[in-house]
């Protein structure tokens, strides 16, 4: 793109409601925000749900909504998915029961919550995918933009960071997030796109943890007293990775470099200190905030699925950078005030 976006609506979609984001972090007044972001006037009423509120990620993801909500003039309803795809769908079958203006979901599976979105989307409710597809990519209905971030390219950066630290040979483990997840499948890619240049590395586990601290603690267990040497292990999401870590510590084998996803404040923290090598950062801030501003796009301005002016992408790419200890505090202070 060349020179300026010709009036605030085109610019603030340009950058992925990224500018918004900047605008209230850098000390802008909300009158100034309200009037170039277009702020409801009357309160909104908006019903969230992520994968479980267990993860730091979609802790922190609740926040960011709750947090752009108020700006935006929007009250947030949370629905948790309890890290679990039978008790998310319950939540939102009670969520498909009732009223909102606009429903922001993040799928703990993929097709596990198509028939009470469908209910809604038939109802005229605006329901934006967070992060995870709902349904497969031919079937998404054309009411229903995702905002997802390039899980592959997650996958395949932390890898090759573990990769360069290792000189491209060794004992590699993956630990995975839940299957059917597309954030799971898109971050296994990565990983096999790089591991496999590497014919001196040998992946010897990829056994899905779940997202669930205490299943990848008991894998973890299992997996250092079956390989007296492991080089590098590489996590879905960072809860996994310093679940593993503690594990590690115990059984003195911290040599092991860990490479993580989400880029979450305890793994900043391990990333600045050694524990961690690297991570990536899931712009939960970004994905979780922006489907506050593509609700109130849809209601306040009329914005509806498509291309071109005056409508919402159908898909939303978010991206955030590898994280080492080069950048790590700057990350910590773009998180803590809700910008990526």
């Amino acid at each position: 793109m060349t020179g300026f976006p010709p009036n605030r609506r085109e610019m603030l979609r340009a950058t992925g409601g990224s500018g918004i984001s900047l605008l209230g972090s850098f000390g802008i007044s909300p009158a100034l925000a309200d009037e170039m972001a277009g702020r409801s006037e009357k309160p909104l009423k908006a019903a969230f749900s992520n994968i479980g509120l267990q993860a730091t990620w979609a802790a922190q993801g609740k926040q960011a909504a709750e947090y752009w909500g108020k700006l935006y003039n929007v009250d947030v309803t949370w629905f948790d998915g309890e890290l679990s795809a039978t008790k998310q769908r319950t939540a939102i079958d009670d969520m498909a029961s009732q009223k909102w203006d606009f429903v922001a979901i993040q799928a703990f599976g993929v097709d596990t919550l198509t028939a009470p979105v469908e209910t809604m989307i038939k109802a005229g409710i605006p329901v934006i995918a967070m992060d995870t597809l709902i349904a497969p990519l031919d079937e998404r209905s054309t009411c229903t933009p995702s905002s997802p971030p390039d899980n592959e390219f997650m996958g395949a950066s932390v890898t090759q960071t573990l990769m360069d630290a290792i000189g491209g040979e060794g004992i590699v483990t993956m630990t995975q997030g839940a299957p059917g997840h597309t954030g799971a499948e898109g971050r296994a890619r990565g990983f096999w796109k790089i591991a496999k240049k590497y014919p001196k590395v040998e992946v010897v586990d990829t056994t899905p943890g779940d997202w669930d601290v205490n299943k990848v603690a008991h894998i973890w267990e299992a997996l250092l007293s079956k390989f007296p040497k492991v080089d590098a292990a590489y996590f879905h999401n960072d809860d996994m990775a310093l679940a593993a870590y503690d594990v590690m510590k115990a059984h003195n084998r911290t040599s092991i470099k860990i490479g993580g996803c989400d880029a979450m404040p305890p793994a900043l923290r391990a990333v600045e200190d050694g524990r961690m090598l690297a991570t990536v950062r899931n712009p939960s801030s970004l994905i979780h905030g922006g489907a506050i501003i593509a609700g109130v796009a849809a209601i306040v301005s009329g914005e509806t699925t498509g291309t071109g002016p005056g409508m919402i992408p159908k898909h939303i790419v978010t991206e955030g950078p590898v994280v080492t200890k080069s950048n790590a505090s700057s990350i910590m202070w773009m998180e803590e005030h809700f910008v990526i």
